[in-house]
């Protein structure tokens, strides 16, 4: 029987190094459950061995170095014991028939002195504060005003990624990572006008913001291969104060400027209307764009239900869609979805910290049938 032309969510799918037999993603999420030292744990690794059926897991973001942290008990990618954790959640992943990437991430400003080595302030692009609050573990706190990097510190973090996607992919056996450039954290804060105020070669034109993810691209590329790399971008988020005074061109031209690394998938948040990463009223939709001028492999994510997934599959808006409260309830949400089954609801109140209730507590369909 002849492979149909339209695809939908079990049509299989090759993201640059990587075979995916369905395109339903597991997206990155932060559960806030590492361990001491920020490692991974047993729990780490059942929670993401139960979700193997997914296309591909993308994991909750993974510190890159010790000035990355900026929440309680997220997991680093950075010592031995961090690596070693991850190992073995690659090992269950794998074991279980299914593919993992990591996500690397570095906060930036999202970040207090408490997270920070010896309480220093975070580390951004410029010095501009955040408005609102963030939880340290000890309550609520308001954002400190981060401290600028200089130029020469730049390359140090570039290295940082690099180091941390060898680590990844060679040390812990994860088939890939995804660099974290969204919802305004320091890539992102590199890449837009509302944060980045620099007057050095990171600084000011688009091309210049985008110098630092570039340079992080290029340097893990030559690490483990850019077909095991993906982007994720935010173009029109507002989480975290973020903001850009031209989204549309700026992002297209970020866009466009990742097509020589023959990446292995562009991952964009856009929302849809009511998904809290829907862009403000008024502000331009531009992930149809991004899609048109970006020549590798697509995924996009912001509330999609299996219908609508289905739809922008079959229009070509995207090659596959990730899935992020769906997957936290339901650790078999492909075979839910393909049996159109009842899908479990999401306890948010475990969303973060904690221990197994509301992580791997959730039933599958199979245990729920017998």
């Amino acid at each position: 029987m002849s492979q149909t032309s339209t695809p939908d969510l079990f049509t299989p799918l090759r993201l640059g190094a990587i075979e995916l037999p369905n395109r339903v993603v597991m997206a990155p999420m932060t559960r806030s459950r590492a361990g001491e030292g920020n490692c991974p744990t047993a729990l780490t690794a059942e929670y993401y061995a139960q979700r193997a059926s997914a296309g591909l897991i993308i994991t909750e973001a993974t510190q890159v170095c010790d000035t990355a942290q900026g929440y309680p008990n997220t997991p680093g990618i950075h010592t031995d014991a961090q690596t070693l954790g991850w190992r073995k959640v690659a090992e269950a992943v794998h074991a279980a028939g299914g593919r993992i990437v990591t996500q690397l991430w570095h906060v930036g400003r999202i970040s207090h002195p408490l997270f920070q080595p010896n309480g220093a302030a975070p580390l951004a692009p410029s010095a501009v504060t955040p408005k609102g609050e963030l939880f340290t573990g000890q309550g609520m706190a308001p954002f400190p005003t981060p401290r600028a990097l200089e130029t020469d510190e730049i390359p140090v973090l570039v290295r940082n990624f690099a180091d941390a996607a060898k680590r990844a992919v060679f040390d812990a056996g994860l088939d890939g990572v995804e660099i974290h450039a969204a919802n305004g954290y320091l890539v992102d804060q590199f890449l837009r006008d509302r944060t980045n105020k620099r007057t050095d070669r990171y600084g000011g034109s688009v091309e210049n913001r985008a110098r630092f993810l570039l340079e992080i691209l290029e340097a893990t590329a030559h690490a483990v291969g850019a077909d095991r790399i993906g982007v994720r971008l935010s173009p029109t988020g507002v989480f975290n104060d973020m903001g850009d005074s031209d989204p549309q061109n700026h992002f297209l031209s970020i866009a466009k400027a990742l097509n020589p690394f023959g990446l292995a998938y562009l991952h964009v948040i856009e929302g849809r209307p009511g998904h809290h990463m829907a862009p403000p009223d008024g502000a331009p939709h531009v992930a149809a764009e991004l899609r048109a001028v970006y020549k590798g492999p697509f995924i996009l994510n912001g509330g999609y239900s299996r219908a609508d997934a289905d739809a922008a599959l079959a229009k070509g808006q995207a090659d596959a869609i990730s899935f992020g409260e769906g997957f936290i309830a339901n650790p078999d949400l492909p075979l839910r979805f393909q049996r159109d089954a009842a899908l479990n609801e999401p306890d948010r109140a475990s969303y973060y910290g904690g221990d197994a209730k509301g992580y791997t507590d959730y039933p599958a369909l199979e245990s729920v049938a017998a």
